[in-house]
């Protein structure tokens, strides 16, 4: 070990122990020791075999090197009577107390200075590991989660019977034609249906602040705001499509603070929400380039950095391709999104964070086909950009007009819809995070949108006929409604995924029917088409909760009572019984 005293005293304990019977029992409990804990060692996978046995050969030998030594150097012109046999060490007498006090030393030293250098030896080397796996391996984090979801659907007792609302989803995923058997909503039919969510994950570390992130997740491939794959297919394989494939770079400056993050590809959401859906569902996943700049206002101060305290400012901005078109055109949609808001942590662990934010859709609305009118024109005759001006996704609520007939002669609901308006919006969220009660925490947080798009006025000149929130029926445009606000309060364990860890929370939000884009809001609140799909012109509240009920595994239940704001009556409410587990 290249320590001359912890040697020399080993060495004095040797000699002591081959003049006096009781240092000969010491000794012998300090070679048991000693081999023991290389044995032990051995056990835990810290060292090999041969490595063990190289180390005992190793001090037997400088043992009889040592004993060998002490022979040789006793006087050749001792007096007969000092000389000492050839198979005897004498030293000095030693008093008990000083062979304690090296006993102790010795120990202590050799325990410190063998462990740790086995142990950083064994870590550098990968000792115990069958096939040691290559650097690249270590950069690769794999995570997922698994949900299995019971859903109970209640109609109203005294809804507007089936047929008083089209199914404008699937009548355009059937080209326009409503002759079919999903023709309307069900209003009237309660039903029960078992879910699955499975999602798996892989985060690449590809250099520092440089990353990659990959997520796979069931569900339906054109449904973008829901991973649910619903049981009972005659047992028909699950769909496993690519849910996200991003690259992700974070610039920190000196003090470890994240001050910039861009994003591209098909990414995590990078707008806040404060928890909210009635903008943006949960489960949907952004596709473009994206960027989030961030300043604390306290940077000179280290110690508040590294704590979280103090106020820090950021803004996100991004564009978000939505349809591109075959061909060059100018037709292709896309969204431009862009927030600005203010996070600060407080000195007794609370937190406030607000954002403010812009959505602008572009070519989003509806193209008529010029020949709309015309005797005998259909579908199979309209023209490309009128064709591609109606959504590849839609949910239920905002108000439509007819993009072309799909049946000759046209007939109500034979017909391809588009949107009618334009969607601009301004968000505003918060969120309060009271630590008070810490572990446990209260949050309080709001959302207000407004769609300062719709134009009324504009709608009834570029269109003959308009389905007002989304119905049937000749509802007045001005009915249409551009707001949409959110309140939830939550108590409880931040995050439920330890066993006894539990949170409840209650929310009331109104969405009117043109404050949003149908498509990205809330997909489990209200029932507005076959596939059980989300929408606007809903208003309504959920309460549920959670409880952990071991490491990772956790139950969730949510009664969600949802009605409709402009039409005929319709109202559902929504169990869900979740069983949760994420690895």
């Amino acid at each position: 070990m290249g320590h001359k005293k912890p040697l020399l005293a080993l060495a004095l304990l040797c000699a002591t122990g081959l003049t006096q019977a009781g240092e000969k029992e010491e000794l012998l409990k300090l070679r048991n020791t000693t081999t023991n804990l290389i044995k032990q060692l051995v056990k835990q996978g810290i060292l090999t075999e041969q490595a063990a046995n190289e180390m005992i050969r190793q001090a037997e030998a400088d043992a009889d090197k040592q004993v060998t030594e002490a022979k040789t150097s006793a006087p050749k012109d001792a007096a007969p009577s000092e000389v000492v046999p050839a198979d005897e060490v004498r030293v000095a007498y030693v008093p008990e107390f000083v062979k304690d006090e090296i006993r102790q030393q010795v120990r202590s030293e050799l325990r410190e200075e063998v462990v740790g250098d086995v142990m950083q030896k064994a870590k550098k080397e990968q000792w115990g590991i069958p096939n040691a796996l290559p650097e690249w391996v270590n950069r690769f984090k794999f995570s997922g989660d698994i949900r299995l979801r019971e859903q109970s659907s209640f109609m109203g007792s005294d809804n507007a019977s089936t047929g008083n609302y089209y199914d404008w989803p699937s009548i355009n995923a059937n080209n326009g034609n409503a002759n079919t058997q999903n023709q309307y909503v069900n209003t009237t039919s309660s039903r029960n249906q078992g879910r699955e969510r499975v999602r798996l994950g892989i985060d690449a570390k590809i250099i520092d602040g440089v990353d990659a992130g990959i997520r796979l997740a069931t569900g339906n491939i054109s449904n973008p705001v829901s991973t649910n794959q619903a049981l009972g297919n005659t047992g028909g394989r699950y769909q496993f499509n690519i849910d996200r494939a991003f690259l992700r770079y974070n610039a920190v400056d000196d003090n470890k603070f994240n001050w910039l993050t861009l994003m591209a590809g098909r990414t995590p959401n990078p707008f806040f929400t404060g928890g909210s859906e009635v903008v943006w569902d949960e489960d949907l996943s952004f596709e473009g380039v994206m960027g989030t700049v961030r300043h604390n206002l306290n940077s000179a101060d280290f110690s508040d950095v590294m704590r979280g305290k103090g106020p820090t400012v950021f803004a996100t901005a991004g564009l978000f391709p939505l349809q591109a078109s075959s061909g060059l055109s100018t037709r292709d949609k896309w969204m431009f999104g862009g927030q600005t808001g203010l996070d600060w942590g407080f000195d007794n662990q609370d937190s406030l964070k607000l954002g403010a934010a812009y959505f602008d859709y572009r070519n989003i609305t509806a193209k008529v086909d010029p020949n709309f009118n015309v005797s005998g024109q259909t579908c199979n005759g309209a023209p490309a950009d009128s064709i591609q001006s109606a959504p590849q996704f839609m949910q239920f609520g905002n108000t439509l007009t007819p993009i072309c007939n799909s049946a000759n002669p046209a007939s109500m609901g034979n017909a391809l819809v588009g949107l009618a308006s334009n969607y601009r919006i301004l968000n505003f969220n918060a969120l309060y995070d009271f630590a008070l009660f810490s572990p446990h925490h209260l949050k309080l947080s709001a959302d207000y949108a407004k769609n300062i798009g719709f134009n009324a006025n504009s709608i009834q000149s570029g269109y003959a006929n308009v389905y007002t929130a989304g119905s049937i029926f000749n509802i007045p445009l001005s009915s249409a409604d551009t707001n949409a606000w959110q309140v939830k309060v939550e108590l409880g364990w931040p995050k439920v995924d330890e066993g006894g860890h539990w949170n409840i929370f209650s929310l009331y939000k109104y969405v009117g029917s043109d404050a949003v884009l149908d498509a990205y809001t809330d997909s489990d609140f209200h029932l507005g088409g076959a596939s059980n799909l989300g929408g606007t012109n809903v208003k309504g509240w959920v309460v549920g909760g959670s409880y952990g009920l071991i490491k990772n595994v956790w139950l969730t239940g949510k009664w969600l009572s949802g009605n409709m704001i402009t039409g005929p009556k319709y109202g559902v409410d929504i169990m869900q019984i979740d069983i949760n587990t994420h690895f």
